[in-house]
């Protein structure tokens, strides 16, 4: 105050400081619920987030399971069928599989074992609540935190697979993320592999069954001539066939001189005796010869018979032999049109700037729910003491 008795700006201010102060502190006095349930938590929470909360850097690539043919075969199996009722062609339900293989057991085992994975997630500079808390998780707990770290989404529409891998360092992210990917590949090799035996397991068997045909009834001809004394039968039946017309043409001659020998000479004369001697001969002969085709024991028309059934049937599984080796060329091409393989749409980035945790968003979100929750509980207690009095 001055001279004139006029109270100066500053000691105005001054004065002012307690007053404002005394009206804050009575107002959170009567608001003290208010400051319990929202400021306060959102303050601490905020605490955290700007304080203490590490640095999270998110690496995401995008990639597509794709089948160099996607025609479809003719002849639907079951999994076809199954696929058809429900709309998921092959392609994408290997995608899925895919996918699903990304986030189980047997990918974060292998990392595990292969990459520390244990160690990216357990740095001892990161804050206590955002890494893995054990440096020696059990494989339930490895695989939640994982979870929480590395998304793997799959696009029905575009048929994309977008992989996501949050990390406390730019190279923890950015190396995860392709080794992800390198994952994925081996999983599509593998199920490759799979499907191509598969699909060419039955033609194998086809064809083993074949060539055992093949060899077995090359081995019962091989003892069939051994046990004939006789390379080929039919060659030898010809060559009987025509011993035995020649020696008939003979006899028919020899007779024929005879009967006009004995008509021309007495039937005493050496001539006639020879010429009897000769038919008696070419018909023993043709005889013994007839027999020998025709006769009842082991006789070449029996042999020709037997060849002719050995032949038949080396032929028909040399038949079998061929559609079965086709069968199988057929299968392996079907097979190897039908290969999936994967393609890097969108491959790993090395981040620059941490985008997790989002700070911001997380502290608006906790400030609005608080403050819903706070209203909400002011108007049950509003409702109840209006209701009581």
């Amino acid at each position: 105050m001055n001279m004139h008795g006029i109270i100066e700006p500053a000691e105005l201010e001054v004065r002012a400081r307690p007053s404002r102060a005394r009206r804050a502190l009575a107002w959170m006095r009567r608001n003290r619920a208010l400051m319990l349930v929202v400021v306060l938590p959102t303050l601490l929470v905020a605490g955290y987030l700007y304080l203490v909360a590490s640095d999270q850097y998110e690496s995401e690539a995008h990639f597509l399971v794709h089948s160099a043919d996607p025609t479809p075969q003719p002849g639907i199996g079951v999994s076809q069928a199954l696929s058809l009722a429900t709309g998921i062609s092959a392609g994408q339900n290997e995608a899925m599989s895919v996918a699903d293989y990304l986030t189980s057991h047997d990918a974060v085992a292998r990392l595990r074992r292969e990459d520390s994975l244990v160690a990216l997630f357990h740095r001892p500079d990161v804050d206590f609540l955002s890494r893995l808390w054990s440096a020696d998780p059990t494989p339930e707990r490895l695989l939640g935190f994982y979870r929480r770290q590395v998304n793997v989404e799959y696009n029905t529409e575009t048929g994309i697979t977008v992989l996501t891998v949050h990390g406390f360092t730019p190279e923890d992210s950015y190396h995860l993320a392709r080794k992800l990917l390198l994952v994925g590949e081996q999983r599509v090799n593998q199920l490759n592999e799979r499907s191509y035996q598969d699909a060419i397991a039955m033609s194998q068997v086809q064809l083993a069954e074949a060539e055992r045909a093949v060899a077995a009834n090359g081995v019962a001809l091989t003892r069939f001539r051994q046990s004939r004394a006789d390379i080929d039968p039919q060659v030898t039946g010809q060559a009987q066939v025509g011993l035995v017309t020649n020696l008939t043409g003979q006899l028919a001659a020899a007779r024929a001189q005879l009967n006009a020998a004995r008509g021309a000479i007495s039937a005493d004369s050496p001539q006639v005796r020879a010429l009897e001697g000769r038919v008696r001969s070419l018909s023993g002969e043709l005889a013994r010869q007839s027999g020998r085709l025709t006769g009842s024991d082991r006789t070449i028309a029996g042999d020709i018979g037997g060849y002719e059934g050995l032949k038949l049937r080396q032929e028909f599984a040399a038949k079998r032999y061929d559609a079965a080796a086709a069968a199988l060329q057929q299968a392996r091409e079907r097979a190897l049109r039908q290969q999936l393989y994967v393609v890097r749409v969108v491959d790993a980035n090395m981040p620059v700037k941490a985008l997790f945790p989002q700070r911001f968003r997380i502290l608006a979100t906790v400030f609005v729910s608080l403050l819903l929750a706070y209203s909400i509980g002011w108007l049950i207690a509003a409702g109840v003491r209006e209701h009581a009095a």
